[in-house]
C-alpha cells in the first residue's frame, strides 16, 4: 500500500501564498459550508473535503504552523502537532465553531447525528541508510495494533446484529436540553450518555471482544518511503493506525524517519560529504585515488599540487530532494596527512628541500588558504 500523499493546503482552500489570514478563514468558511454533513447526507467524499478543509485550515491560520509547512510542506519533521492529519467531525465542530459564530453543526439544518469513533495514531520509527534515502525504498515492519474484531465485523455486538436503536436520544447521538433562565429559555445539546453518542445499544455484546469491537493482533504494514527523506521528518499512512471501538474510523501511522550513520560519508542538506586524506606526495605530485559513493567507489583524479582544504565536486553524486527540485553533489574535502614518525634518511631529506623555492607556499596560495579558512567561519 502507497503511502498517502497529501494535497496542497492552499490548493484545497484555493488561496494564494500570500492570502491574508482573513482570506483564508473567508475561503475555509465557504468550503465548510459547501461540503457540510447537513448539505451532503450519506456523501463520504464530501465528507473527506469538509476534513481535507478544516485540517488546511487549521495549519493556515495558525502563524507558527504555516511557516514550517511553507517551508517544509506535509513533511516537516516532527510534523505539526495537534489534529492535523487526523480530524474526526467531533474535532472540527467543536475546534471551529468560531468560524460561523456559535455551535457548528445548528446552522446548516440539524443535528449532527451520532458519533463516530476514531482509533488512535500509532507512532513508528524506521531506520534508514543513505542508500535507502537517494532511491526510495519500501519497508515492512510489523505493528501490534487494534483491529476490527472479525467475530461481530467491528461491532462489538454478537453477530454483528445484536444492537439496537438508543431509547435516550432515539438514535441521534445527542441530548436536548432546556433550562429556564433570567433571560429565558435556553437550549443545549450534548452527548447522550447511555450510548456515549453512538446512537445504539448493544443489547448482547460479543464474546470475543467483550463488546468493544476490537482485539489487538500483529500486522505486517508495507510502508513505501520516497527518496529524499531526512531526519526527523515524519510520515503519515491513513486508516493504518489502530482501529476504532464500535466500527469507527481507524487512526493513522505516522512514520518518523531516522538516519542510520555512514562510516564514511555524512550529509549536509542534499549533498555528500567525504574527507579524503592525501598522503603529502600524492598532494604534491597527483595521482588517483578511490572514494566513496552512495552507490559505491569511484576514481577520482588529484592535480598535482593540490592543497588542503580544497574541494572537489562530483555533481549528482548526492541526496535527491524530497520536491524533486534536483539532486545534491558529493564533496570531497582534501585533507593531506604529516607524517609524525620519521627516520633519520627522511628527516634530512625534507630538511634538504626546505629551502627549495618550490616548497615555500606562493602569495596566491597563501590568499586561497586564508580565503578557505574566512569561509568556514562566515
Amino acid at each position: 500500500m502507497a503511502t498517502a500523499t497529501k494535497r496542497d493546503y492552499y490548493e484545497i482552500l484555493e488561496v494564494t501564498k500570500t492570502a491574508t489570514f482573513e482570506e483564508i478563514k473567508k475561503a475555509y468558511r465557504k468550503k465548510a459550508i459547501q461540503y457540510h454533513p447537513d448539505k451532503n447526507p450519506g456523501d463520504t467524499e464530501a465528507e473527506e473535503k469538509f476534513k481535507e478543509a478544516a485540517e488546511a485550515y487549521e495549519i493556515l491560520s495558525d502563524e507558527q504552523k504555516r511557516a514550517r509547512y511553507d517551508r517544509y510542506g506535509h513533511t516537516a519533521p516532527g510534523g505539526f502537532g495537534g489534529h492535523s492529519g487526523g480530524f474526526s467531525m467531533d474535532d472540527i465542530f467543536s475546534q471551529f465553531g468560531d468560524i460561523f459564530g456559535g455551535h457548528f453543526g445548528g446552522g446548516f439544518g440539524g443535528q449532527r447525528g451520532p458519533r463516530q469513533n476514531r482509533g488512535s495514531d500509532l507512532r513508528v520509527k524506521v531506520k534508514l541508510t543513505l542508500k535507502d534515502i537517494a532511491s526510495g525504498v519500501e519497508k515492512k515492519i510489523k505493528v501490534n495494533k487494534f483491529v476490527a474484531c472479525s467475530h461481530c465485523r467491528g461491532t462489538g455486538a454478537d453477530g454483528g446484529t445484536a444492537y439496537e436503536t438508543c431509547s435516550t436520544c432515539k438514535g441521534s447521538g445527542v441530548v436536548t436540553r432546556v433550562v429556564n433562565t433570567i433571560l429565558g429559555q435556553m437550549q443545549s445539546q450534548s452527548t447522550c450518555p447511555t450510548c456515549n453518542g453512538e446512537g445504539k445499544s448493544i443489547t448482547k455484546r460479543c464474546s470475543h471482544c467483550s463488546g468493544e469491537g476490537i482485539v489487538r493482533e500483529e500486522e505486517v504494514i508495507t510502508i513505501n518511503i520516497p527518496a529524499g527523506v531526512a531526519e526527523g521528518m515524519q510520515l503519515s499512512m491513513s486508516g493504518k493506525g489502530n482501529a476504532a471501538r464500535h466500527g469507527g474510523v481507524n487512526g493513522d501511522l505516522l512514520i518518523l524517519v531516522e538516519e542510520e550513520v555512514h562510516p564514511e560519508l555524512f550529509r549536509d542538506d542534499n549533498d555528500v560529504v567525504y574527507n579524503l586524506l592525501l598522503t603529502v606526495s600524492t598532494a604534491a605530485l597527483g595521482g588517483s585515488v578511490v572514494v566513496p559513493t552512495i552507490d559505491g567507489k569511484v576514481k577520482v583524479t588529484i592535480e598535482p599540487g593540490t592543497q588542503p582544504g580544497k574541494v572537489l565536486r562530483l555533481k549528482n553524486k548526492g541526496l535527491p530532494s524530497i520536491n524533486r527540485y534536483g539532486t545534491g553533489d558529493l564533496l570531497i574535502n582534501i585533507s593531506v596527512y604529516i607524517p609524525e614518525n620519521l627516520s633519520d634518511s627522511e628527516k634530512e631529506t625534507l630538511n634538504g628541500l626546505e629551502n627549495s623555492p618550490n616548497f615555500q607556499p606562493s602569495k596566491s596560495v597563501k590568499e586561497k588558504i586564508f580565503s578557505h579558512f574566512r569561509r568556514m567561519f562566515d
